[in-house]
C-alpha cells in the first residue's frame, strides 16, 4: 500500500471523483480515501492501482506518488523536502522536472514558477548527480496547489484528452446530432463497473459512443436499436475503431434479444432529434428497466442517462433497484442529463 494523489478533470464537480472510485473497485483494489479536494483524491492504495486508472479512466488527468502533503506555507513545503526520503522516487544520475499546477487561483501569493526553481534545488542537494531536464526528464515531480493545501509526489501517469477529442461525434463515419461524447460514454461505462472480458450491453445503442468505450477498456459489447438505420450506423462506427461486438441487432429494448450479460449502460432516446417512436421518455425508461430481471446477475451495475425532468433515479428505485448514486450534467439551457447507477439487487 502506498499513498497516492490523483488530479482530477474540473468538468464536472462529481464526475470524476466517482468514475476514480468505480475504476478501483472494478479492478479490485483495496483503497482508503485519505482526503477529497478541489479535483484532487488522496487515497492509500496499491502502487499497481495507477495502471487500472491510467488504462481506464476518462476524467483523470495526473495519477501521483506522494512524497508529502502539507498547508500552503511555503518555509512548511521546503521543509518538508528537506526531510522527505527520496529513495525510491528519484537515483543517482537521473534527470527530473519540477511542475507545479495551480487548482482555480488557489493560494495566489506563491508564484508557482518560484516554487518549482526552490524545489528543484532543494533535490538536486539531496541526491547527488542529479540534474534537471525540463524538455525530457526521466522523472517528474509534480505538486498541486488547492484548498490551501499542498500535495507533492513523483508523476506516474499523465491521461491525455486527446484520443476522446479525436473520437468525438462528428469525427465517426455515422454521425447523430445526439450522440454522446466519447469521454462521458467512457465514464458511464466505468460508473458501471465492468471487468476486462465482461460483456456490456447497450440497448439503446444510436450511434455506439459507450459500446465503443467499452470496448477500448478491455470488454465485449453488444448493442441494439429500435431503428434499423441506426443499428446501421451503430455497426459502421464500431467497425471504423475495430471493435468487433458479440452483436448488433434491430431490437426492441423492452424485448431484448440477449439472455444475461453482465452490465447495462445506455443513453435512451430524447430530445427534439430523437425518435422515440411515439413512447415519452418515461414510458421507454420504465419499460426498459423492468425488463432486467433476469437480464442482468444480482449485484452488477446498470448506468443510465436521461433528462433530469423524468427523475430516472426515483423510478429505478421503485421498480426495486439499488440506487448507488445519480450525477447532474447541464448540456445547454433546455437539457440537463441525470446519470444514474444503479445495483441489481
Amino acid at each position: 500500500m502506498a499513498e497516492l494523489f490523483f488530479l482530477l478533470s474540473g468538468e464536472h464537480p462529481t464526475l470524476p471523483f466517482s468514475e476514480l472510485k468505480a475504476i478501483l473497485e472494478a479492478e479490485g483494489h483495496k483503497y482508503r480515501i485519505l482526503e477529497t479536494l478541489t479535483q484532487v483524491l488522496r487515497i492509500d492504495s496499491s502502487v499497481d492501482s495507477v495502471k487500472s486508472v491510467n488504462s481506464r479512466s476518462a476524467m483523470t488527468r495526473v495519477c501521483c506518488l506522494e512524497l508529502f502533503s502539507c498547508n500552503v506555507v511555503f518555509a512548511e513545503i521546503l521543509e518538508n523536502l528537506r526531510s522527505a526520503f527520496l529513495e525510491g522516487f528519484i537515483e543517482q544520475g537521473e534527470s527530473f522536472a519540477v511542475r507545479v499546477r495551480r487548482i482555480r487561483g488557489a493560494t495566489p501569493h506563491l508564484v508557482g514558477v518560484e516554487l518549482e526553481r526552490k524545489l528543484g534545488e532543494l533535490i538536486l542537494n539531496k541526491v547527488k548527480k542529479t540534474r534537471v531536464d525540463l524538455a525530457a526528464p526521466q522523472k517528474t515531480f509534480f505538486g498541486v496547489l488547492t484548498d490551501n493545501r499542498f500535495l507533492f509526489g513523483l508523476k506516474m501517469a499523465e491521461i491525455s484528452p486527446k484520443p476522446f477529442v479525436e473520437r468525438r461525434p462528428r469525427k465517426r463515419p455515422f454521425f447523430h446530432p445526439t450522440a454522446m461524447p466519447a469521454k462521458l460514454a467512457r465514464c458511464m461505462v466505468n460508473l458501471a463497473q465492468p471487468k476486462g472480458g465482461d460483456l456490456v450491453l447497450d440497448p439503446f445503442c444510436g450511434t455506439a459512443s459507450i459500446l465503443v468505450e467499452a470496448w477500448l477498456i478491455g470488454c465485449r459489447v453488444v448493442g441494439f436499436d429500435v431503428q434499423p438505420h441506426m443499428a446501421r450506423g451503430s455497426l459502421q462506427n464500431l467497425l471504423h475503431y475495430g471493435v468487433k461486438p458479440e452483436g448488433i441487432a434491430v431490437a426492441d429494448a423492452r424485448h431484448p434479444p440477449v439472455a444475461k450479460v453482465d452490465c447495462i449502460v445506455t443513453d435512451p432516446p430524447y430530445g427534439r432529434s430523437a425518435t422515440t417512436l411515439g413512447w415519452s421518455t418515461r414510458q421507454i425508461v420504465e419499460d426498459f428497466l423492468s425488463t432486467i430481471e433476469d437480464l442482468l446477475p444480482k449485484g452488477r451495475r446498470i448506468c443510465m442517462a436521461s433528462p433530469k425532468s423524468v427523475r430516472i433515479g426515483k423510478i429505478g428505485r421503485e421498480l426495486g433497484l439499488k440506487h448507488i448514486e445519480s450525477h447532474f450534467v447541464y448540456v445547454h439551457r433546455s437539457l440537463t442529463r441525470e446519470i444514474a447507477v444503479f445495483k441489481k439487487s
